[in-house]
């Protein structure tokens, strides 16, 4: 499937937020474990993962999952290859919820040199990019982690990013570019300045025909990314939680004209696998209700 001006109008004007649901082999313990499933009642990865799917599913699929709040869910590979009510995971997320599937390509994070993580390599990605547009992705996401405000540093991560972000829009598919910059950094501030510098130097050097989102971390300063908001190269600048309560970032993110949220664990902080359908509904409706008005800013 290739994007319709249907999908690429509705990445960059609809309201709601992109649901997160991507966490992957070294993160999905964790997770796991905050829904109320411990790592003693599942064995084996195969094990893990149907039972992170039966999580996922169970969010998909839920009545306040919708359209009209919901913008994209991005996947693990893993989810990807699995079905949702009979359907493969990004088809049901398009054809029956008409929410944008994006899908994690990044296999992890390089040892910190220079004060940052870029990215590990990815030999399979073209092989990877095909399957994505076999499947009906729309989109792409890639995380770095920035840890000190050192300008070589922060230069690789984006430069990293930006060269895969190419390699991902010739396949005609929209990568989200994720330069995290570590909320508890002792210069996270500073960080941002020099990212937001290699952003637009970097976006500045695209073609016309190639569109990027960023997913960056809520800034320090209000409306700091602004510029990167109005870029002609960007269809949408989405904030990471990061791992502030969902109530810190949810203010964070109303301070932030035109950045919406692309949450993970804030989305799920709240829901347990021993809750009602009744009782997870009513978690779940607040919680996506709470960052839609946040992101609606």
């Amino acid at each position: 499937m290739t994007i319709s001006e249907q999908q690429l109008n509705k990445a960059k004007n609809s309201a709601g937020f992109i649901a997160a649901l991507d966490q992957s082999g070294g993160s999905t313990p964790k997770a796991l474990g905050l829904y109320g499933v411990p790592e003693s009642s599942y064995s084996g990865e195969e094990e893990m993962y149907a039972t992170v799917h039966a999580m996922r599913t169970r969010i998909m699929t839920n009545p306040q999952f919708t359209c009209n709040k919901i913008l994209g869910a991005i996947l693990f590979e893993n989810t990807m290859d699995r079905t949702v009510e009979d359907l493969p995971t990004a088809q049901y997320l398009w054809e029956q919820k008409q929410i944008l599937p994006f899908l994690k390509i990044d296999k992890g994070l390089a040892d910190e040199q220079g004060g940052v993580q870029i990215m590990k390599p990815m030999p399979e990605l073209n092989t990877l990019l095909e399957k994505a547009n076999q499947n009906g992705i729309f989109g792409t996401k890639m995380r770095s982690v920035i840890k000190l405000a050192t300008e070589a540093g922060i230069e690789a991560v984006v430069d990293q990013q930006f060269e895969i972000g190419k390699q991902v829009c010739a396949y005609g598919l929209v990568p989200i570019i994720e330069p995290e910059i570590d909320i508890n950094s002792a210069e996270k501030e500073q960080s941002e300045y020099l990212l937001r510098d290699q952003l637009i130097k970097h976006l500045d050097s695209l073609s016309a025909d190639q569109k990027v989102m960023l997913k960056l971390t809520l800034p320090e300063n209000s409306n700091f990314y602004k510029d990167c908001i109005s870029h002609s190269n960007v269809v949408r600048v989405v904030a990471l939680s990061g791992g502030y309560s969902r109530q810190l970032a949810n203010q964070k993110l109303s301070e932030n004209n035109g950045m919406i949220a692309s949450f993970s664990r804030a989305l799920t902080e709240g829901l347990s696998v021993s809750q009602t359908e009744s009782e997870f509904t009513t978690q779940l409706g607040n919680t996506i209700d709470e960052i839609v008005s946040a992101s609606d800013t």
